[in-house]
């Protein structure tokens, strides 16, 4: 039996390795009616299209916001950022911020980027944020 591409992507792609998201990554470009994050070969290539050097801000954008949407909501509330933050700082107990720490990010971010003051940030406000950073597109990638 050959290898599908969930296992290719999984298996060979060092930075998927090592990606933090590597599972919700998985489970936004699944098509799968089962929704276990396994991968067709169509969507193995949505994925790499996705992360390609030639893909644009904002098809980037929609895939990142999607990734940290963990409950897939449609916008990125206390905990979608707090399970973002997480996974960006690492959660073993040397790496973990505290509840306060952890408080006071939430509400940086939250200031920084919900335009409309309802305590979430949407695809809207997440693509102005993005857009100020001139490092995100070539850093949103995966290279074969």
């Amino acid at each position: 039996m050959g290898t599908t591409a969930s296992q290719l992507s999984k298996e060979s792609l060092s930075e998927y390795q090592s990606n933090p998201f590597k599972e919700r990554i998985c489970q936004v470009f699944s098509t799968s009616e089962q929704k276990d994050g396994s991968l067709t070969f169509e969507d193995f290539l949505d994925l790499l299209s996705a992360f390609s050097d030639s893909a644009t801000l904002e098809i980037k954008s929609h895939y990142a916001f999607r990734i940290f949407d963990f409950d897939d909501d449609g916008t990125l509330d206390c905990a979608d950022l707090e399970k973002l933050v997480n996974c960006l700082t690492g959660e073993t107990n040397d790496a973990k911020l505290s509840s306060t720490e952890m408080k006071q990010l939430i509400s940086n971010i939250l200031e920084e980027s919900d335009i409309d003051k309802d305590g979430t940030v949407n695809l809207s406000e997440f693509q102005h944020v993005i857009s100020r950073s001139p490092d995100f597109v070539s850093s949103f990638k995966i290279v074969l």
